[in-house]
């Protein structure tokens, strides 16, 4: 294995992660959405309303990172908080009306910014994703 930080695995990992918070943060700013706040929308968009614990797992983030996201996202009308009459401890979090509209509305901006990347194919995309998804995997069991 070469020595060069150029050569690392890890430090290949680490710039593609970094690049693509640049590439959402440029494309996002438009909506005036964080990369994080956008996932959280993503999320949701799978399913529209979710436990503040589901949020977190999926995404891997604290609560402690995820109550300021949702507020920022309820102040701009794209979801609501909301408490059970049985557990008042449990927050689900839910998309409004202007939330699930902004969902098209997203996807097909950063769908044609993508496709702006000189040699990103569809086909490339899910070969990307898909290997990806396996190295993950085998990170994960190797824990």
């Amino acid at each position: 294995m070469n020595d060069l930080l150029s050569h690392q695995l890890c430090y290949s990992f680490y710039t593609v992660e970094r690049l693509f918070r640049q590439f959402y943060q440029k494309h996002l700013k438009k909506y005036d959405l964080t990369y994080t706040q956008y996932l959280v929308l993503v999320v949701l968009w799978e399913e529209k309303r979710l436990s503040l614990k589901e949020i977190g797992q999926r995404l891997e983030l604290s609560s402690n990172t995820l109550t300021p996201l949702f507020k920022r996202l309820e102040e701009k009308n794209y979801l609501i908080r909301l408490k059970t009459d049985n557990d008042k401890r449990q927050l689900y979090v839910q998309l409004t009306k202007d939330g699930e509209a902004l969902q098209g509305e997203i996807k097909s901006h950063l769908t044609e910014c993508f496709w702006q990347i000189d040699g990103l194919t569809r086909e490339g995309a899910d070969q990307f994703i898909q290997e990806n998804n396996q190295l993950i995997q085998m990170i994960k069991e190797s824990l």
